[in-house]
């Protein structure tokens, strides 16, 4: 004889799953959002890979220091008003104009997608290059491909806390630097090397998630709420 189950143990079967889909869904990250926010981590992770190997020291330009890697945060009608960045080193001190901290194509200063080298690591920047040219990085504008909220889809808190400023830098040791370089008169300017936690929030209709960049060591990674 067969053995199979019956109507009373399927129905109970369908219920533990209901219980444990109702308790375990609503605490689970959007899946969308945290992709967002594994794709940033690993961003940020080659955004100091890049400034470890690059060291952009020159015993010949005494603003050398301005030419570090970046990585920004920012909306403008090039983005079509959504939060988008960038990976960019500021060349213009290299090229012996003044740097002016933006993301420019000329000299090569944003960093070439190494998944496609025909593209950029920018998801548009206002007036440089807009999310919809060929060469943007089309998922790096994380309003578009992610949903962020539009002013308020990344937000800097804790050691690189700032109004307006989203954009983190690392030296050649891979220590994580806020502000804007090309504003800095030395190297390393008074409280700017980040000493607590930074923490990165990205936001959209359907929660939130927090990344975390470690003081000292610059490790990125996102926090489990």
């Amino acid at each position: 004889m067969k053995k199979a189950f019956t109507m009373i143990e399927l129905v109970f079967v369908l219920v533990v799953i209901g219980i444990l889909a109702a308790v375990m869904i609503p605490g689970m990250k959007s899946t969308k959002l945290r992709e967002a926010a594994i794709q940033v981590v690993s961003h940020i992770r080659y955004t100091q890979h890049l400034a470890m190997i690059d060291d952009k020291f020159d015993s010949t330009d005494a603003d050398w220091y301005k030419s570090r890697w970046h990585i920004l945060f920012g909306s403008s009608a090039d983005t079509e008003n959504k939060i988008a960045y960038s990976i960019f080193s500021d060349k213009d001190s290299l090229a012996g104009t003044a740097p002016d901290g933006k993301p420019n194509l000329t000299n090569n200063e944003i960093a070439f997608n190494p998944e496609n080298t025909d593209k950029y690591l920018s998801g548009g920047y206002s007036g440089i290059l807009t999310s919809s040219d060929s060469r943007a990085t089309k998922n790096m504008n994380l309003g578009l491909s992610y949903g962020l909220n539009d002013l308020n889809g990344v937000v800097f808190n804790g050691g690189c806390a700032s109004a307006t400023i989203k954009r983190l830098t690392f030296d050649h040791l891979g220590r994580p630097i806020q502000g804007t370089l090309n504003g800095f008169t030395k190297s390393y300017e008074t409280n700017k090397l980040i000493q607590t936690r930074c923490e990165i929030v990205l936001s959209s209709p359907e929660g939130s998630v927090t990344i975390a960049i470690e003081p000292e060591t610059g490790y990125a990674h996102i926090l489990d709420s």
